[in-house]
């Protein structure tokens, strides 16, 4: 074992023979027990956090200062009190608004990363540049024109104005390149032109080799970009909050807010019990995608 010196192993002809182990017990401490240490630690800081919201969550106080002795009272009533609430809509609604927005931010995303990786043309590096710097200016900067463009556009056109899901997509969607595109490019250069040459003496066009070929070669990081789109959105709250103004078109986030904004009369136990089904579906997705994640981030990184 690698916590002891010396180990006894008896040979196919019952002898007993010693051997003395070629990594000792504090050099094992060194360089391998540390991190078992460090594994251990980072599990429960991030766990003890989660066994707090589930103890809020079984407690039917409703406080969170009732909740500091961890399950001390043990009841489903908040599980069953989100029955009540327009808690499954604003799921519904996040899961519609996060699921298009990620399907769109991948798309997007995809074909100009394809563009910029195989095409050659005027503007090609001043584009990507251009990308990159409209990115550093995060989307909520721009949170007051947007309504004030919303608000004019809805006279017009409706459905495109505030208090619409399809106007919060199209606000998310408008965001999607910059970091999105950089990722894809780095992993599209990854993928050998010869691939792209072998396909057109085949005679397929740009969009067959786009769609059946590179699409299927670069599913790694397709699934990061779209898995990072869908967290965002589905966290999301200030465009959100200013956007979306009815309580049937509100997202998980907007709804559950209205729950605690009021000091004297917050329900946190209702806000837990929200917070933990909240987490469900990014947890399903993130499980689900697992497989695709530690390539998807890296592999982009080794050619550009």
């Amino acid at each position: 074992m690698a916590n002891s010196d010396v180990t006894t192993v008896e040979t196919q002809t019952g002898e007993t023979v010693t051997v003395r182990n070629t990594i000792s017990r504090k050099r094992w401490l060194r360089e391998v027990g540390w991190r078992h240490i460090v594994g251990v630690l980072a599990v429960l800081y991030s766990a003890f956090p989660i066994v707090y919201i589930v103890s809020a969550a079984l407690n039917p106080a409703g406080t969170m200062t009732g909740s500091n002795k961890l399950f001390s009272a043990v009841s489903l009533q908040n599980f069953a009190a989100l029955n009540d609430t327009s808690f499954w809509q604003w799921m519904l609604n996040s899961l519609l608004i996060g699921t298009v927005t990620s399907i769109g931010t991948v798309l997007m995303g995809a074909a100009a990363a394809y563009a910029f990786s195989r095409f050659r043309f005027t503007g090609r590096r001043m584009g990507l540049m251009s990308l990159l710097v409209i990115q550093m200016f995060p989307q909520l900067l721009a949170f007051v024109s947007i309504f004030l463009l919303l608000l004019a556009l809805g006279d017009v056109v409706p459905w495109l104005g505030l208090d619409s899901r399809i106007a919060l997509i199209c606000v998310y969607l408008g965001g999607a390149l910059g970091v999105n595109t950089f990722l894809m490019y780095g992993f599209f250069n990854t993928i050998p032109s010869s691939l792209d040459e072998a396909a057109k003496i085949d005679g397929a066009s740009h969009a067959q080799i786009f769609w059946t070929i590179i699409l299927r070669l670069v599913a790694p990081i397709l699934a990061v970009v779209g898995l990072l789109s869908f967290i965002s959105t589905f966290a999301d709250f200030i465009l959100a909050r200013i956007m979306l103004q009815s309580e049937k078109n509100w997202t998980v986030a907007v709804g559950m807010y209205q729950w605690v904004s009021d000091r004297l009369d917050a329900n946190w136990g209702l806000f837990a019990a929200g917070a933990i089904f909240a987490a469900v579906p990014i947890l399903a997705l993130f499980l689900f995608l697992q497989k695709y994640i530690v390539s998807g981030l890296t592999a982009g990184s080794v050619k550009g």
